[in-house]
This record gives structure tokens, sequence and C-alpha cells, in this order.
């Protein structure tokens, strides 16, 4: 054994003494000599590559050429100098393209491959390199093509190569200097009168994005071919693993990050259209006039990648609307991801590629159409789209879609208030999801433009918006309310009953530091008043003993904490503005307009309903402006004529409550029965006074929910009694 180990460093060092340069270059010469050969002797056109000697030959080629590298510090070595010089990849480009052998493609696109990958030189800035490159492209994603595998793996490390050397891109798009002119502005075109059975003609055939379809715009008509079609066509293989690694090529190109490169993807290339028209295509196949609104509304975060975590094969060959929705999903998922990792430049132009595409051409018209089950199918489609978005470029674009265009956005409001249960549902399920997106502009133009003028304040509560309340006014208006015979004295208590029961940490202080509005009474008065708004006669919570104070205020310590960490960066004023609108007629806005008014017939209508409506108001209410605490939070404010808040329309309701109830045998059992039915404890209530006995239900919930909001933000400077002992 030690008599071979020295036989091999002889051999070694022998080899090391001779002038490997000579000997490599006259290998490789060899080796590509023998595949030219190989054309020039064989007439047997049937015979595969494989039981030829090209693939040995090209795994050789490369191994020298790694090799080579190795050696070579700085220098190009005279076997990469002979493959450029020679033209050796055009050459194999050319026999890949004519499948001579057969199979040949497959071993020109793993030889190019491994050259590119292994090869650590930077090549692609090489015309000898990237010219073949662009040919070997144009060869990819053809259908009927046998070779994705190997396509897909092409393409990857062409993308990785780029991203290494970032200005190469331009040879590969073969981008020239002079951008395109910008798309002209287009208009909607849709036929509101058309049946809901024409409405959902788009699914026979898939829209095309307009710069691809209409010559009337500036910018070239004709496809994009090349890398970036190639890329999108392999995306749709039925391969997960081909899949998988055109959407990485896709992402790792939109991420390009130096300086030109995202100009030149959003400016010189159609990756928007190409992007967007897929996403119409995805949709197109959807079966609107079929799906159930319900289940697209709760439809679960796609994630674009978890399509890769099954068999593909199996997905594709069932065309059931749960897998199209899947698909769809998943590649809006996917262009929310992209958009998130792109420049800002192209994350822009994408987005308003799917804002002119998809939700200009295509869902406006749905949106207004006249036919229940298209406008239903289109609003929770859109809600659900609200809902997954992340990126700040496609929520600005939806965020404009939706709040800058006056008639869709006044018809959206309006339909929260609609005549089907089901379209309201859907609309205020739509404000719901825009309330919880991190935009400025929701709540700007939804609620606190109507209320910048504090026009809701009558003239003396507006001059003495600079005095706060002295403490004999607060005890004239907690005598108010003892007067009243709709609250009950014992559920009253005053700042020194606060410390009997203190609330368990770490709720014992609020997460605000801002002042309460001006005339407002101490924050236990506002709890009170929240807490006693409910008649005795129909309190029910307590007789369960189901998730007391703490639930309660759990739920507004987080969605109070949520709603700050949304407008942290919005630059809101931490005290109120002057009062400007004296004389002036108050109008709340169309937003709270609907809520108010659906509030006042929460004993009349459905419970999912009353649920999203409380839900959206109590959403409001969290957030920390200051108006909206005044507006919606402030008992004791003094309204202008003809002018009402959050509390009064709750007043008013208590007034109808207590004259319905009256109507009810057995009120305390029913009230009882009715939450263990809602809670799923299953007491069948029976049908008779359902509705009101629900609505009578959410009410309570509600009121106490607005309490714990309003202990949660306002500063305490006692501790208020937990509301479960009220």
């Amino acid at each position: 054994m030690e008599t071979f180990s020295k036989l091999s460093s002889l051999l070694l060092r022998a080899l090391e003494t001779k002038e490997p340069t000579v000997e490599l270059l006259e290998s490789f010469v060899d080796h590509w000599k023998s595949i030219t050969n190989y054309y020039i002797q064989t007439t047997d056109d049937s015979r595969p590559v494989r039981q030829t000697e090209i693939p040995w030959c090209l795994r050789q080629m490369l191994d020298i050429l790694v090799y080579e590298e190795k050696q070579q510090v700085e220098d190009t070595g005279p076997c990469l100098e002979y493959l450029l010089q020679h033209k050796l990849l055009e050459t194999l480009c050319t026999l890949g393209k004519a499948q001579y052998p057969l199979g040949m493609v497959q071993q020109v696109l793993l030889f190019f491959s491994k050259l590119l990958s292994q090869i650590q030189k930077p090549l692609l800035q090489l015309v000898g390199v990237y010219r073949p490159v662009q040919k070997l492209i144009g060869l990819c994603a053809l259908p009927g093509s046998h070779t994705e595998k190997e396509e897909a793996q092409f393409l990857l490390v062409v993308c990785s190569r780029v991203k290494q050397d970032p200005h190469t891109l331009r040879y590969l798009l073969q981008v020239t200097a002079a951008p395109p002119t910008q798309p002209a502005a287009r208009t909607p075109a849709s036929d509101q009168s058309q049946p809901c059975t024409q409405a959902s003609n788009h699914s026979k055939e898939p829209p095309l994005p307009a710069s691809q379809s209409d010559s009337s715009t500036g910018r070239p008509v004709q496809s994009e071919s090349g890398l970036l079609s190639a890329l999108l066509q392999l995306a749709q293989s039925q391969r997960g693993s081909v899949c998988l690694k055109a959407f990485e090529s896709l992402l790792m190109l939109s991420a390009l990050q130096s300086e030109s490169s995202g100009e030149i993807l959003a400016d010189h290339t159609q990756l928007g259209e190409l992007l967007t028209g897929r996403l119409l295509q995805l949709y197109s196949l959807l079966p609107l006039e079929s799906l159930d609104p319900g289940e697209v509304q709760s439809w679960p975060h796609t994630p674009w990648s978890s399509q890769f975590s099954h068999c593909r094969s199996d997905l594709r060959s069932k065309y059931s609307a749960s897998n199209q929705m899947t698909n769809f999903f998943s590649w809006l998922d996917f262009l929310d991801h992209l958009m998130r990792e792109a420049p800002q430049v192209l994350a822009v132009k994408l987005a308003q590629c799917v804002h002119r595409f998809w939700l200009f051409d295509i869902l406006q018209p749905q949106l207004l159409h006249t036919c229940e089950q298209m406008v239903l199918v289109s609003t929770s489609i859109l809600c659900v789209a609200v809902r997954f978005v992340q990126s700040s470029s496609l929520l600005d674009q939806l965020v404009h879609f939706l709040l800058r265009t006056h008639t869709l956005t006044y018809l959206l409001v309006q339909r929260c208030d609609h005549i089907s249960d089901q379209i309201s549902l859907a609309s205020l399920s739509l404000v719901e999801e825009l309330l919880q997106k991190p935009h400025r502009d929701i709540l700007d133009v939804l609620v606190l433009t109507f209320l910048q003028s504090r026009s809701y304040l009558s003239a003396p509560a507006a001059g003495q918006e600079d005095r706060p309340l002295e403490s004999n006014q607060t005890n004239e208006d907690s005598d108010d309310l003892e007067e009243d015979p709709f609250f009950s004295d014992s559920l009253l208590f005053s700042d020194s009953q606060l410390l009997l029961h203190p609330p368990p940490p770490p709720f014992s202080s609020s997460s605000s530091s801002a002042p309460p509005p001006s005339g407002l009474g101490s924050a236990a008065d506002v709890v009170n008043s929240f807490l006693c708004l409910v008649p005795v006669q129909v309190r029910s919570a307590q007789l369960l003993q189901e998730g007391g104070y703490e639930s309660y205020v759990h739920d507004a310590h987080t969605q109070v904490t949520q709603c700050e960490s949304l407008s942290l960066s919005w630059d809101w004023p931490i005290s109120l503005p002057s009062s400007s609108g004296e004389g002036e007629e108050f109008f709340e806005g169309h937003l709270l307009k609907v809520m108010f008014d659906r509030l006042g017939r929460v004993l009349e209508q459905p419970y999912e309903l009353n649920l999203k409506l409380t839900a959206v108001l109590s959403r409001l209410s969290a957030f920390n402006h200051p108006l909206l605490q005044e507006y919606l939070l402030n008992p004791y404010i003094h309204l202008s004529h003809c002018s009402r808040s959050l509390f009064s329309v709750l007043i008013r309701l208590m007034g109808e409550l207590m004259q319905r109830i009256q109507q009810v045998s057995n009120l305390t059992d029913r009230l009882l029965n009715t939450r263990r039915d809602l809670l799923g404890l299953n007491h069948n209530t029976g049908l008779e006074h359902l509705t009101l006995l629900r609505g009578v239900v959410v009410l309570e919930e509600f009121c106490k929910e607005l309490a714990a909001i309003a202990f949660v933000k306002l500063p305490l400077d006692q501790v208020v009694t937990p509301l479960d002992q009220q």
C-alpha cells in the first residue's frame, strides 16, 4: 500500500512538471472534434443522443473548462478562448434546435446550465456567450416540449448569473436605450344591462392586456418573447419542480436592486402585462355564476409557495371551483410578494397593470352589474384580495380603485344598507377589511373628512371646547342618567367606588397618553355611560358567566393596539381642531350615515349582519384620532340640531327596545337560551321573536365592547370597576 502511494505521488508530480495548458487545449479540441465528426460520419437519424459519445464529450469539455479556470487566476484560459473564438456555443444551439441526434437539445441545455453555474468568471457580458444564451432561451417553453425540467434549470441559472451581474440584464433582454411611450389612459367598457350569464362569459376566453391587443396605445403591441415569456409559460407547467423554479426565477429578476434593473423591467418590457395577463387568465376560469359568496369571503390565505407542497399534476387534473380559486389567489399572492421584493419603480408599474387590466377592466363592470350573484361574488373576491394584500404599491392601487372612484365608492358604501342582506354583509366585510389595512386615505376618505369641521357640536358646546367640565357638571349628567327610567341606580358608580374592584394587570392603565376630548367626563363616567345603556331587564351575559371583564378588556386592548400600530406613521393630531362649522349643517359622511341607519335596525336584522355592523363600528372606535374619540366615544358632547352620534343612536335604540320586549314572555329564560344557542350549546329558542332576541344579545355585547374600548383608550386617574361586576 505504501509503495502504491509513492507511485501515485511520483505520477502526480510528473504531471505537474509538464505544460498542462497545451494538453488541456488539445484534449478540449479533440472532444469537440469527436462531436463534429459524429455529424460527418453518422447517417442514422433514429439513434438517440444518449447512445452516442456526445454527452460524454460535452462533460469532458466542461470539466476541462472548470479545471482550467482554477489554474488561471486572472486571464481567460486557452480552452475558453477557443470556445468563444470558434463560436462553439452558437454551434451547440444550432444542433440543439435541429434536435439531431434525437434529444440533443436536452444535452445542450445541461451543458449551458453547468457552464454558467460552474465557471466563476462573468460570462453573460461576453457577446460570444449572451447571444447563444438568447437563442437557447428562445428554444425554451415551446409547445409540446419534453425538456421542461432542463429548461427550468437553465433559466434559473441564467437568472442567478444576472443577479450576480445585474448589468447583464440589458443584454439578455435586448433592451434599447430609448424607453417606449407610456400607454394611453383607458376607459371602462361595460354594459350593465347584460344578463347575469353574459357577465360571466369572460370565462370562455381569457382577455388580453391592452398593450398586447390594442394598437391605439403608444406602447409596442408585439407580444413579449424571450426570457420573461418562457418563465411565465413554465410557471404554468403541471410539474411542480418546474413551476417552482420558474417562480423563483421571476422573483429573482424582479428583486434586482441595481439602479437600472427596475427601470428596465418596468419601462422596456411587458413584465407587468404578462404577469397581469396570467391573473386575468386564472380569473376567467372561475365559475362566478356558481360560486358561493360566503365560501369565497372566508377563503383562507393561500401562499404562492404552498401549491408546491403537494402533487401539482393531481391538482391540474381536477378542474373544481376550489382548485381554480386556489390557483387564482396563489397567483395573486405571488404578485403581491413580487411587488414587496421589487424596486419601487417596478412595483408601482406592476400594481398599475393590476389596477388597469383586472380591477378597472374586469372587476368594476361586475361590481356595477345588476345581477345579484355577480355583485356578491365580485365583492367577495375583492374583499379577500384586500385582506391578502401586503404590498404597499398594490394596496395603493386597491385604495385608489375603491375610494377615489366616486361612483364606485358611493355605490359600495350604500350597499352596506342594501335591500339584499347578503350584499350588505359582503359590503360591510369589505369596509372591515379596509379598516385593517395600513393606509391613511381609508379613514380620511370614509370618515375623518366629514368630521373635521366638528359641526356636529352645538354652538355653546363649540364655544366651551377649551374648557373642561367642572365636577358639578359631571354630577348633573350623572343625575340625568339616574332619572332616566331605562337606567338602574345600582349600575352607576362614582369615582370613590372605582378602587373597590381593581381590574387585573396588564389592563389597569391606558395604552394612550393623549388627553381626553374637551367636555368629556371622567373615564369612569364614560365607561359607565356605555355599561348602563342596556336596561337591566334584558341583560343576560352574567347568567352564563361566559368570559367576564378580562375577556372584553383583553379584546379591546388587542384591537386598540392594532389600530395604534396602523396609525403611528399617519401623523394624526393629538388634540381636537377648533370648530369651524358654526351654522353649517352637519353630515356624518356616507359610511357613518349607513352605519347609524343600520344600527337603528339591529332588532330586526339578521344576526350575522348585526355582528359585522358592530364589528365595523368597534373598529372605528378603536382608532386614536381625537375626532373619532369625541364623536364615537364621548356621551357628553352637545349635539347640534339634527345631528347624531353613536351614543345618541344607541339611546334611541334602547327606547325602542324597551317597547318591543313587552311582547316577549319569559324574557330572561329566552334570552339565556338564545345565548346558549348562539354559543352552539344546542338550546333551541324557537322562531318566535328570534331576530329580536338575537338583536338584544348583540346590543349588550356591543355596549360592553365600547365600554372596554373606552376603558383602554382613555387616560385613567382611577381604576374602573370590572365590567362583569356591573
